[in-house]
C-alpha cells in the first residue's frame, strides 16, 4: 500500500514501519505467515479494524468466541492510535495484552481500554476475549 506520492503508508498499529512490512504482511500474507506472538497479533488486529480487514479479524478470533460476522466501520469513523500498555506471556500457548485504542466516530472521541486474552490454536495465535 502506497500513498499517491509513492511513499509507503505508515502502519496504523503505531510501530515505525510501513504497513506492507508490518501488519500488512499478516493481513495479506500466506495463511502460513502468522503473527509470532500475541502483541504482534493485537497490533495487526487493531490495524485490521482501522482498515476494515474483517476476514482477517474473523480468521484470528478463537472459534469458541468468534462472532458469526463483523460490520465495517461506520462512515465518519477515524481511528486515532493504539497504545500497548502490557504484554504478558502466561505460558507457551497463552498471552495477555493490555491496550488502549482511541477512535473518533462522528466527531466523538472514545477510548477502548481492554485486557485481551490470546491462545495458540494449531500453532496460530488467536484472540479469545477481553475485559474492559
Amino acid at each position: 500500500m502506497k500513498r499517491a506520492s509513492d511513499q509507503p503508508v505508515p502502519c496504523p498499529c503505531g510501530l515505525p514501519a510501513a504497513y506492507a512490512d508490518c501488519c500488512g504482511r499478516w493481513h495479506h500474507g500466506s495463511l502460513h505467515l502468522q503473527a509470532p506472538d500475541a502483541q504482534a497479533l493485537m497490533r495487526s488486529r487493531y490495524s485490521a479494524y482501522v482498515l476494515d480487514e474483517l476476514d482477517y479479524l474473523l480468521r484470528t478470533w478463537h472459534p469458541d468466541t468468534r462472532p458469526a460476522a463483523l460490520e465495517p466501520n461506520e462512515p465518519g469513523t477515524r481511528w486515532l492510535g493504539l497504545d500497548v500498555r502490557r504484554h504478558v506471556r502466561v505460558d507457551a500457548d497463552h498471552e495477555v495484552v493490555e491496550f488502549v485504542a482511541r477512535v473518533r466516530v462522528h466527531g466523538r472521541a472514545t477510548r477502548i481500554h481492554e485486557t485481551s486474552r490470546f491462545t495458540r490454536v494449531d500453532g496460530m495465535w488467536v484472540y479469545v476475549d477481553g475485559a474492559a
